[in-house]
């Protein structure tokens, strides 16, 4: 825990997150632009950084700043064990949001329990950030099931292959998500609405997103989709290409054009 100043005082950081084009938390959107959009900044190239702590009181904030060096070489050293003080310049501040978007196990010792402050404290007149319900299912829950699957690949390959593979061809939805993935090839998406990251024995793990739907992939190997129309369920992607709809590609084509156009980390 590393402790920060902003203009209303002592910040204890607990963590921190990156919010650019090639990476940010499921929970903000389906692509960059509308993870800003909810942090209420523009989607400027290079992004930001997100900074979580409670005031003196207690109370959750959220710092967003433009030092995303700085975050970066923070969260990196802490991934190794290693000690880092968090303490982002008063300039790089671009606003403080009440509440967290995440959900923390942590809190500062010494402060009184994580809570959110009055609304309106933080100027914008918004009501705090908050971690999403596990008690619904949406576009917020599905992207956090595309982010579990590419977590966990192995047991959610062997899972879907030996549960779920024959019936999702049938489902509509499955083919609306392939078309528009597919067209995201010829109409270039939002900037993070396709995303590519490292895998095992070089492989890469493919995340594309829309309006209703998010498609998890490793290359070489499967796909995935989630619906917001299907709680909880998981279809897997025909390698053939759809029987019902042949003008879709096949599945290793798919990826392929995907794996083109997708942003990845630096």
């Amino acid at each position: 825990m590393s402790e920060a100043e902003d203009d209303g005082g002592s910040l204890y950081v607990l963590t921190a997150v990156l919010v650019t084009p090639t990476q940010f938390p499921a929970v903000l959107g389906d692509d960059y632009p509308q993870a800003c959009a909810l942090l209420g900044v523009e989607p400027v190239a290079d992004g930001y950084g997100l900074v979580l702590g409670q005031d003196e009181e207690g109370a959750r904030w959220t710092v967003v700043v433009d030092d995303v060096a700085l975050v970066a070489t923070a969260i990196a050293s802490w991934d190794c064990g290693m000690e880092y003080d968090l303490s982002p310049d008063e300039r790089t501040i671009v606003v403080s949001l009440a509440g967290w978007p995440l959900e923390l196990t942590v809190s500062a010792s010494g402060l009184p329990e994580p809570h959110d402050p009055e609304q309106g404290a933080d100027g914008t007149g918004r009501v705090p950030l908050a971690p999403p319900s596990a008690e619904v299912w949406g576009p917020v829950q599905r992207r956090l099931g595309a982010d579990q699957i590419a977590r966990d690949w192995a047991d959610w390959r062997e899972r879907v292959a030996t549960d779920g593979g024959a019936a999702a061809v049938a489902h509509p939805g499955l083919a609306r998500a392939l078309a528009e993935a597919a067209g995201y090839a010829e109409q270039a998406p939002p900037p993070g609405r396709v995303r590519s990251s490292f895998a095992e024995e070089g492989a890469r793990t493919l995340r594309a997103d829309g309006p209703g739907w998010s498609l998890v992939a490793r290359t070489g190997e499967a796909a995935f989709v989630l619906l917001d129309e299907e709680p909880g369920e998981v279809l897997a992607v025909p390698a053939d290409g759809h029987p019902d709809h042949p003008e879709l590609p096949k599945l290793p084509d798919l990826l392929a054009a995907l794996t083109r156009i997708a942003v990845r980390p630096a």
